[in-house]
């Protein structure tokens, strides 16, 4: 930091990514500059960055953060200057009736820090203090990076609306969103947690957080593994969190009468129902659900983000397994190609100031 700027990776356009020196944003009444400690990689962001780009450019990505507050603007009780926090990146309207509702992430003119408006792949980012959490002392920076996708792998699951205890959840897609779900309906008391991808890796990985049922898609037909592991009933929830066709059809023809499967994957591309999938989705009567992004609440109920940073601090939820790369903005340039081009394994990611 040096005169009033700082550095920062900024997109210029599709695939034009800079490091370069701008203003530290200033902060006005009730806003909070926040120091970032951490920022992950969303699966999100290589598209933003290389081929979907941004609302405008330039933008600074970057929505999943964790860091310190560095200055409060006037108006601004209840946070000091050192906090440890954590900041939910969807700014809200407050004037629309899902605000109303205290729904945020259903507002209808929303802006959003990382892909609407500077994000953290940089120094600082300034935000509403409604926005801010402080984070547990006992929760390291670079854990509660993560807490943006565990709110939203908890969301997730949180859409199925009966209880998961006795419950079989199958899993498509052993990405850290995956895997975080998997450790999210183990913790809601799933007795079985079927996991499925066709990276060696991600399975690995599944296997050392402790899952055991953990299946190759290319060499094991994952309906056929969820029929086997349940008696032929089917899973009682699906989660798709792959967003590729294949594993559509995998979570729609593994899931049990009367059962849910909830769309959590970005999908990358169209996807095609055979007619005979249609029916047997009719005749089991199985719900289809939605979800985006997580629940927030400003008078501190027990919201996902919050029941996030208790269950890392608590030690029910282990996140640092998951961080493969820890990188300094000067090489983000490089890890996020790598991320694009899939050349090394990785879960994930987290960028920090250099």
């Amino acid at each position: 930091m040096h005169n009033g700027l700082m550095e920062a990776l900024v997109l210029y356009g599709v695939g034009d990514l800079r490091l370069s020196q701008m203003p530290i944003p200033d902060v006005a009444e009730g806003q909070v500059r926040v120091r970032i400690g951490f920022c992950g990689v969303c699966g999100s962001d290589i598209p933003r960055i290389f081929s979907k780009g941004t609302y405008s450019f330039p933008t600074v990505c970057g929505h999943e953060f964790a860091g310190t507050i560095d200055l409060c603007g006037p108006g601004v009780e209840g946070f000091e200057q050192g906090d440890n926090v954590v900041v939910f990146p969807l700014i809200w309207c407050g004037k629309c009736e899902a605000c109303e509702n205290g729904k945020y992430v259903q507002c209808s003119d929303y802006d959003y820090l990382g892909s609407r408006s500077d994000g953290a792949f940089a120094e600082f980012v300034v935000a509403p203090k409604e926005n801010l959490i402080r984070v547990p002392d006992s929760v390291a920076l670079q854990e509660a990076a993560l807490t943006e996708p565990a709110a939203v792998a908890l969301h997730a699951l949180r859409r199925v609306q009966d209880s998961l205890v006795g419950k079989v959840v199958a899993i498509f897609g052993a990405g850290p969103i995956g895997l975080i779900v998997a450790q999210w309906a183990r913790i809601m008391g799933a007795t079985q947690v079927l996991l499925f991808d066709i990276v060696a890796e991600k399975l690995e990985l599944a296997k050392r957080l402790g899952f055991e049922g953990v299946f190759n898609s290319t060499i094991e037909d994952p309906v056929e593994v969820v029929n086997a592991q349940t008696e032929g009933k089917g899973a009682h929830v699906c989660i798709e969190a792959a967003g590729v066709p294949q594993t559509y059809l995998y979570a729609l023809g593994s899931v049990r009468r009367g059962g849910n499967v909830v769309l959590l994957g970005n999908p990358a591309a169209d996807v095609t129902l055979p007619a005979s999938l249609i029916s047997q989705l009719m005749r089991r009567e199985v719900s289809l659900l939605g979800t985006w992004n997580s629940d927030y609440s400003v008078s501190g109920n027990d919201d996902d983000w919050r029941t996030v940073l208790q269950a890392i601090a608590s030690g029910k939820l282990d996140l640092s397994p998951l961080i493969t790369h820890k990188v300094p903005l000067t090489d983000s340039t490089e890890v996020l190609h790598m991320m694009k081009d899939k050349s090394q394994f990785y879960a994930k990611v987290l960028i920090h100031p250099s």
